[in-house]
């Protein structure tokens, strides 16, 4: 089982996000690492490997093309949508699932024996979308959407002869719950049909908005960060603490997050200029 996940527990996570705890939350421990820790507790005899990072075009291959099985837990379409790239390249089976609200939607997508993500939503949705800052996330929206997905990969792991990719939705306030046929794979998807990979083949990760965290991540530098280095140069202009795993700092308007790999999370902000522009400042890049 490889776990990939680039965040850092937080208090907000522990209503709904069941294998942490306080402890995990209090020390700010990475996510996969948390993760694996609590897994290895239940069952020491499934190999777990937490990776803690971005999954980026440039690592998506490395990280994901050796998988039986890919569960989406992700939280922008971005992500999905590389996911997605991947699956239908390497015919990687893989299940997509989002929680907003009360409201929950679960899409298993099997190469070659239906539609892909992309047949189904060929370009991200335009406009406002809600988000986790205002309509909030019930844990037990995200745990039905689990179960469900846990669920199709049973299936699709044991064969699942008669699969048909469906669309699941539900809403957990109200009780009620839709399955939509999705239908067949679309010939003049760019994905499934055209093999195009843009997302895949896009290099440099544009920035992402994160759900609920009133924060920006970055990808503006393309060298690793040494930490300890780092901490050192920025001491005067806050106050910083650090691990092995990443650097946190502390200004007036702003808490700014840095990983070894260069990434950043900004947190304060939903301006990616600003974002940007705090980084180049303390990074220099």
């Amino acid at each position: 089982m490889r776990l990939i996940d680039r965040d850092y527990v937080e208090w907000s996570n522990l209503q709904r996000q069941w294998l942490y705890d306080e402890r995990d939350a209090q020390a700010e421990t990475p996510k996969a690492l948390a993760a694996a820790r609590r897994l290895q507790e239940i069952n020491r005899h499934v190999q777990i490997q937490p990776l803690v990072t971005d999954l980026s075009p440039s690592n998506a291959e490395e990280l994901l093309a050796d998988c039986d099985l890919i569960l989406d837990g992700t939280d922008n379409f971005e992500t999905r949508y590389l996911i997605n790239d991947l699956s239908v390249k390497h015919g990687v089976r893989w299940i997509y699932g989002a929680a907003i609200g009360s409201y929950g939607i679960v899409m298993p997508v099997w190469p070659e024996r239906g539609p892909c993500f992309a047949c189904m939503y060929p370009s991200p949705p335009s406009g406002m979308q809600p988000t986790c800052d205002v309509s909030g996330v019930l844990g037990s929206a995200t745990a039905s959407v689990a179960a469900l997905q846990v669920a199709m990969a049973l299936r699709m792991i044991t064969g699942w002869p008669d699969f048909e990719c469906q669309v699941h939705t539900l809403d957990v306030w109200w009780g009620t719950q839709q399955r939509v046929r999705a239908g067949e794979r679309d010939a003049s998807c760019a994905v499934c049909g055209r093999r195009e990979f843009r997302y895949l083949e896009g290099g440099k990760r544009a920035p992402i908005s994160l759900c609920g965290r009133n924060a920006v991540q970055l990808h503006e530098s393309g060298r690793a960060l040494d930490l300890q280095e780092l901490a050192k140069r920025l001491k005067p202009f806050g106050e910083v603490r650090v691990n092995e795993f990443a650097l946190r700092m502390n200004m007036p308007d702003y808490q700014l997050t840095f990983f070894p790999d260069g990434r950043a999370i900004i947190k304060g902000t939903t301006d990616v200029g600003v974002a940007r522009s705090l980084y180049a400042r303390l990074i220099g890049a």
